[in-house]
């Protein structure tokens, strides 16, 4: 039943790092690919109803910690508590900021809420990669290992970031105004030009190749200072460099090797291999759950797993389609 729950948590968190590392890393790369309050709406538009269905993932990997690793919730996460806090908060401030952007009348209001969604979304992005750090290296936080491991996965949530903006800000197609005099052949064959420049679209897919590359140099660097002393402290070390490899291959790819076009698929394998190697390299702290505690557990989210699973597919193809031109939250 162990390797049963290792793997309904290694789910939920691959299922979290690929989806909301679309919306965190959009956050993060905000300044970067809206300039102008058009292009500011747009990202908020694009990032949201989508972040509150990826944080299903999150909520459900909090469920399975709590009900069935108990060693694991005390172990490491009251040992790596200043790390939850800070992600605790970093994902209030970004919620807080795309759920109330909208809100606000007054420029300064907005800009707020602009500073909330970026800087959330960093303190989420660098929070999770100081969590998957504390993992592979026993808890050590500060060591060469740890910061470089947090700033690969800051630079793979940009990535993907990067690579969902690419496809959902590009805007929306307004069809021509056409005569009263024109026939209906006219009008049909009257092209539908852009209602908004393309600029935040393009932003992104040009920032895939360089995010590509420095998430590249980390994953090197992070590689070689896990062999420092201090560095990583693995328990299946085989394993984990059986993941690396593709890991690296996957953003050699993206950084040049056969162009952005693939960000979309690479950015998501990327993602995916992260929380996985922490996994397979790791012996995770498993405590002994009772017996009534397991059943109540798998009654309550066993038949709900392929309902999530088939959901976020769902969700996930639905909007990587263009922002809409309005809406609660823009």
């Amino acid at each position: 039943m162990d390797i049963v729950a290792v793997t309904l948590l290694a789910g939920a968190v691959v299922g979290y790092f690929v989806l909301a590392g679309c919306d965190v890393g959009l956050g993060m790369l905000m300044p970067f690919v809206a300039r102008t309050e058009a292009e500011r709406r747009r990202v908020v538009r694009a990032a949201a109803p989508y972040f509150l269905g990826t944080e299903v993932w999150l909520v459900g990997t909090i469920g399975v910690v709590a009900g069935l690793f108990p060693a694991l919730k005390t172990e490491v996460v009251t040992g790596m508590w200043p790390v939850f806090t800070a992600l605790l908060a970093g994902w209030l401030l970004r919620d807080a900021g795309l759920w109330f952007r909208g809100r606000w009348a007054s420029a300064a209001g907005r800009g707020a809420c602009d500073v909330g969604i970026t800087a959330g979304s960093w303190t989420l992005a660098v929070a999770l990669g100081l969590a998957v750090a504390g993992l592979l290296a026993d808890g050590a936080l500060l060591s060469p290992f740890a910061l470089a491991c947090a700033a690969t996965v800051a630079a793979l949530f940009a990535l993907r970031g990067a690579a969902f903006g690419a496809e959902r800000l590009v805007p929306h197609e307004a069809p021509a105004p056409v005569p009263a005099a024109v026939g209906a052949g006219a009008a049909a064959a009257a092209p539908a030009p852009r209602s908004d420049a393309a600029e935040s679209a393009d932003a992104a897919a040009r920032a895939t190749r360089p995010l590509a590359r420095a998430a590249l140099v980390g994953a090197l660097l992070t590689a070689g200072a896990a062999l420092l002393p201090g560095g990583a402290a693995l328990d299946r070390p085989l394993l984990a460099a059986a993941l690396a490899v593709p890991l690296v291959a996957v953003l050699a790819a993206t950084s040049g090797l056969s162009g952005p076009g693939l960000a979309r698929h690479t950015s998501a394998a990327a993602m995916a291999l992260v929380p996985l190697l922490v996994a397979a390299s790791v012996a995770l702290p498993v405590a002994a759950v009772p017996a009534s505690t397991s059943a109540l557990f798998w009654l309550a989210v066993g038949p709900a797993v392929p309902v999530m699973a088939v959901g976020q597919v769902a969700l996930y193809r639905t909007l990587r389609r263009p922002a809409p031109a309005g809406g609660f939250f823009g």
